[in-house]
């Protein structure tokens, strides 16, 4: 329009580094960051964040250089997530299950010039060194964070030197750093591997915009007002904490780190802080409301949970309600920075009973506002299904918080752009109401004797046994059926039931030839996100052979 203009006064790239700006004096004197005995202010930890910037670029690292990190959700890691792309760098933050092999396959595909490591993982993290190497690439730097955040700390080992140790760097650093602002919104702040349920891990590229718009758009969702305390139980290193390690800087917030996630830490630590919202995947969820009475203590007020990872049994949201925490589903993949969607309630649905709201809630609902459009569509004609609750098709986003793309992989990320939606991979389902209900990944929907069988309901009905603690559902070859249900189930301490009766108890609950033909009772492989992995499980399916004998049948 005629006299308007774009110009440094009224367009700035957006970046959720300008969130720490602005709670260093808002929040000047108000704990950010608590760990144990230690607790630094928001001044504190700007500080601590430029200093951390200075050191870096002391380092010779500029601009679009990757740095990154390993380690669990402690003070470092939450400063790592500023002081990084104050330099105009890329954090690339590790999964902490990782082994020394995919740490050092990680290392080479990112090009990492820096990996600061927890010293609680440091044999993997020289490990990794070790093996790239051998591997005659030219290994990262290497920083370690020890535990000692007060003090001088003690190195131990054959640490190059004690200018290596995060600690000794940031006290030596300069504070006064000129940050290095996104030249474009779009440049890259981040770079999240999967989490290697489906496949080989991919790098995912965080924009500064991006960060910027979920994080906000998380704050939201979850109720988050200013000023709340929050308890780290999501791992950093997942979608940058779901992108709250930014959002708690946006409303003041005071970061409570944990190292252990446990039940009787949970409990413990929002007694004592008086936690106002934490995030969890179904397994932490399941954890809480499975932990003994000795362990639990009175919630001090409400407690907002947001769950996601994986789609939550209803009974697992049924108990967490009982126990007074007020839980809010949200859906999404490490594509969509996390979090893309959330089953927003309403009112009238309080007036149904128990069992009716647990289901409700357990819906992936709608986008959220940094999504600008979610849709269930055949992949293979692009029309949208019909909401009715019942027609199957793919989940697909388009809008502001999809990644840029699998780094270095521009094949792949057109393949799953192609058409102008992102391409989950999952499948849903749309309610007349709007809203979805996921179910399943397209790669774990078991298809017997040509219907196809739901993993997320049949282990719904497992999750309904008393005795059952955990399930996961994968397909076994069947030489007539194709596939049959083959169920992986972990119990309850000190409980017993035989594989029979909880095939029976399926049976009575749902259509026979979705009810698990096979049981198997065992731990089940998990990824640090809480995700069940399922291709262990369908190799394990895999090896047990046909339950039918070649020309025959068995119902």
């Amino acid at each position: 329009m005629e006299g308007s203009m774009r110009c440094s006064a009224n367009y700035v790239p957006l970046s959720p580094l300008s969130f720490l700006q602005r709670a260093a004096v808002v929040y000047a004197d108000r704990a950010a960051v608590v760990y144990g005995s230690t607790v630094y202010t928001w001044s504190q930890t700007r500080e601590r964040c430029l200093r951390l910037a200075s050191a870096l670029t002391s380092f010779g690292i500029s601009r679009g250089d990757v740095v990154a990190v390993l380690a669990a959700n402690i003070p470092a890691m939450y400063e790592l997530h500023f002081g990084v792309p104050m330099t105009g760098a890329v954090l690339c933050t590790l999964n902490t299950r990782h082994d020394a092999a995919m740490v050092s396959v990680l290392l080479k595909h990112s090009e990492a010039k820096v990996i600061f490591v927890d010293s609680h993982l440091l044999e993997i993290g020289r490990g990794a060194l070790k093996i790239l190497l051998e591997s005659k690439v030219k290994p990262p730097l290497l920083v370690m964070i020890g535990e000692s955040y007060n003090s001088v700390p003690v190195i131990r080992g054959p640490v190059a030197s004690a200018n290596m140790e995060y600690e000794t760097l940031l006290r030596t650093a300069p504070p006064c750093f000129e940050i290095k602002w996104p030249i474009d919104e779009c440049d890259p702040i981040s770079l999240n591997y999967t989490s290697g349920t489906t496949s080989r891990p991919k790098g995912v590229i965080y924009s500064h915009r991006g960060a910027y718009l979920n994080a906000i758009a998380t704050i939201l969702i979850n109720d988050i007002t200013t000023m709340p305390v929050y308890l780290w139980t999501v791992p950093m290193f997942h979608c940058n904490g779901w992108c709250l390690a930014w959002g708690m800087a946006a409303q003041g917030g005071t970061n409570i780190c944990l190292r252990n996630v446990t039940a009787k830490a949970i409990f413990d630590h929002i007694a004592l802080h008086k936690v106002t919202h934490m995030g969890g995947a179904p397994t932490v969820l399941n954890m809480i409301v499975n932990s003994p009475i000795t362990e639990r203590k009175p919630l001090p007020g409400k407690v907002g949970v947001m769950t996601g990872a994986a789609p939550p049994p209803p009974q697992v949201m049924f108990k967490m309600e009982e126990l007074g925490f007020h839980v809010t589903h949200a859906y999404g993949l490490t594509e969509t920075y996390g979090p893309a969607t959330v089953c927003t309630w309403k009112p009238e649905w309080d007036a149904l009973l128990p069992e009716e709201r647990a289901k409700m809630k357990a819906l992936q609902g709608l986008n959220h506002m940094g999504i600008e459009e979610i849709d269930i569509k055949d992949p293979i004609t692009m029309k949208s299904v019909p909401a009715d609750g019942q027609t199957i098709g793919e989940v697909m986003f388009r809008g502001n918080t999809v990644m840029n793309g699998y780094y270095k992989d521009l094949g792949a990320t057109k393949e799953t752009m192609a058409g102008g939606w992102f391409r989950s991979g999952d499948l849903s389902v749309r309610h007349p109401n709007g809203y979805i209900q996921i179910k399943d990944r397209s790669k774990d929907i078991i298809i017997s004797g040509g219907e196809n069988i739901s993993t997320i309901e049949v282990e719904s009905v497992l999750f309904g046994h008393p005795a059952v603690l955990e399930a996961a559902v994968v397909g076994r070859p069947d030489h007539h059926w194709g596939e049959t249900p083959c169920a992986f189930v972990r119990l309850k301490e000190g409980a017993d039931v035989a594989a029979e009766d909880l095939i029976k108890f399926c049976r009575t609950r749902m259509p026979h030839f979705m009810a698990p033909k096979t049981v198997v009772f065992e731990d089940l492989p998990k990824t640090s996100t809480g995700k069940t992995q399922k291709f262990i499980l369908r190799e394990k399916a895999k090896a047990m052979g046909s339950l039918s004998k070649k020309g025959g049948s068995k119902l």
